[in-house]
């Protein structure tokens, strides 16, 4: 690890990834338990995903061919720019400033997380292409664990201080304060100083939708690539419970916007504990093995979670999908640095942030249906129990990856 903090420029990626995280997490859940204490439909938090999800995923693949094609840095910074615009505009419209009527609100609400998610599908690509560029091939293992953890130290902090500023001071004063923190990251992005090239492909003048499919067809022929991105996605699609954490905390928990940081929290501490493990013990020496358990994992965890009454048994199995996540993360962020060759990583990349936001974006709008048509509970215990059933027949489909091994 003291190796991988002597790159500077890396250690400024860090900082982005802390600072950008903690600040979209602090907007997301605060405006989302807003939302929900406003409608009391499950429905609602659902929409959010898929208002991020669809500019997101539509965007995402050409993000990756721009994070190819074009200068990184200045892709980072506009996106992170645009996402500064969205926080602003998110106090202002919950300040009352403008004394809009509780539906405009909530559409206008609706079409400032699709603009967030339009920004984050540029952004992605390219923060994910430079990496590599910034510390030695020996070094992409534990720097996608470190990488990783710097996310899931902010979502926690985002989480915690969100709630704990919400009661104490109020929606204004903690959208503002969210706000600010992305100005942080834009200034870490601006000093970066390591040379990014523009790496073109030798068919990129075939044209743009022929550059862009090759990342498609690239992860597509690649087995154990396209195994480990699709398991993910169905385990958060069908398992994820993060998006309906605000009715678990305001009415089947009952604790509030502050237990409802902790909630939220809970798995990436997990998540975070997890990462700082495998940065000293990898889990790529038997990969498919180690990604088989932790689905598995996730979704048993996922179903004590569904029929607990009890807060702290609630924390804990939240705490457990973090652990069990974290495997997946650094497996998934192994295989996108060593696989793919420089030319085609953000396009590589891309694709996984598709999938990534299908699991995470689609998966919130999954649960916020399920949950208006089935009910809380119900819906969390099928979606678990779906996963399970799901990871027992890929395992007797893919034993043939169970050995495979990466280093």
């Amino acid at each position: 690890m003291k190796k991988l903090l002597g790159y500077s420029d890396f250690r400024k990626l860090l900082g982005i990834n802390f600072f950008l995280t903690l600040s979209i997490m602090m907007q997301e859940l605060l405006v989302s338990y807003e939302m929900y204490k406003l409608t009391k439909n499950p429905l609602t938090l659902g929409l959010i995903g898929l208002s991020i999800a669809i500019p997101y995923i539509g965007l995402s693949v050409f993000g990756g061919y721009l994070a190819d094609n074009k200068n990184k840095k200045s892709i980072i910074i506009l996106s992170m720019i645009v996402l500064f615009a969205c926080g602003l505009s998110f106090y202002l419209l919950y300040s009352e400033f403008f004394q809009l009527s509780q539906d405009k609100v909530i559409k206008i609400s609706y079409l400032l997380f699709g603009i967030s998610g339009l920004a984050r599908g540029f952004y992605q690509p390219a923060i994910s292409a430079i990496r590599p560029f910034l510390i030695p091939r020996e070094l992409y293992s534990r720097g996608s664990s470190l990488n990783s953890s710097s996310w899931q130290m902010g979502t926690i902090l985002g989480s915690i201080v969100s709630g704990i500023l919400y009661s104490q001071f109020g929606l204004d004063v903690s959208l503002i304060a969210s706000t600010f923190v992305i100005t942080i990251a834009i200034f870490l992005a601006s000093a970066i100083k390591t040379s990014l090239p523009i790496l073109i492909s030798s068919n990129d003048s075939s044209g743009l939708w022929k550059s862009i499919l090759e990342g498609i067809h690239f992860v597509l022929k690649n087995k154990i690539l396209l195994y480990s991105i699709s398991l993910d996605l169905v385990t958060v699609l069908f398992a994820g419970v993060v998006a309906i954490l605000p009715v678990f905390a305001e009415d089947i928990l009952n604790v509030g916007p502050t237990g409802l940081g902790y909630l939220r929290a809970a798995p990436a501490i997990g998540t975070t504990l997890g990462l700082f493990f495998m940065s000293l013990y990898s889990p790529m020496n038997k990969a498919w093995r180690n990604m088989i358990i932790a689905v598995a994992g996730f979704g048993i965890a996922t179903l004590i979670f569904a029929i607990s009454k009890d807060f702290y048994l609630s924390l804990i199995m939240l705490f457990f999908t973090g652990i069990f996540d974290s495997i997946s993360i650094v497996i998934r962020g192994s295989l996108l640095q060593l696989i793919p060759p420089d030319h085609l990583r953000g396009r590589v990349q891309s694709v996984n942030n598709i999938f990534i936001s299908s699991s995470n974006e689609l998966g919130a709008f999954e649960s916020g249906v399920a949950a208006k048509l089935m009910g809380t509970i119900p819906s969390v215990i099928a979606g678990a129990g779906l996963t399970l059933v799901i990871i027992t027949i890929v395992y007797y489909k893919t034993k043939d990856l169970l050995n495979h091994r990466f280093q």
